[in-house]
């Protein structure tokens, strides 16, 4: 009988497969899917304090931290680039302020190009 690994995994370790939590990319969406309530966000570029590197900033944002940074991780994976959320603040490495306006529309968000 040809077990699959999910099978080899739980007899190794006496645990039950079905009984663990789900996919984690299932829980990182229903987090990226909450929305703000009310007011919109504004997206900027900004070059102050960093060298001359441009930024992209996302702020406005009313949701909890773990949904900012889930939505950052989503929009840093869908642009290919680095970056960091804080403060209810989204920080997109270079000028990706056209991409990110797109991408933030796609999944329901009003957004401003500042």
């Amino acid at each position: 009988m040809d077990l699959d690994w999910k099978d080899k995994l739980g007899a190794a370790f006496g645990i039950d497969p079905d009984a663990v939590a789900g996919d984690e990319h299932e829980v990182e969406s229903e987090a990226v899917e909450e929305r703000a309530a009310t007011g919109r966000l504004d997206v900027m570029l900004d070059k102050r304090n960093r060298n001359g590197k441009k930024v992209t900033l996302i702020v406005g944002f009313d949701g909890s931290d773990e949904a900012v940074k889930a939505l950052a991780k989503e929009l840093k994976l869908q642009c290919g680039v680095g970056g960091s959320a804080r403060g209810g603040e989204i920080l997109i490495q270079g000028d990706m302020r056209q991409r990110v306006c797109d991408l933030l529309r796609e999944r329901g968000y009003k957004v401003r190009m500042i």
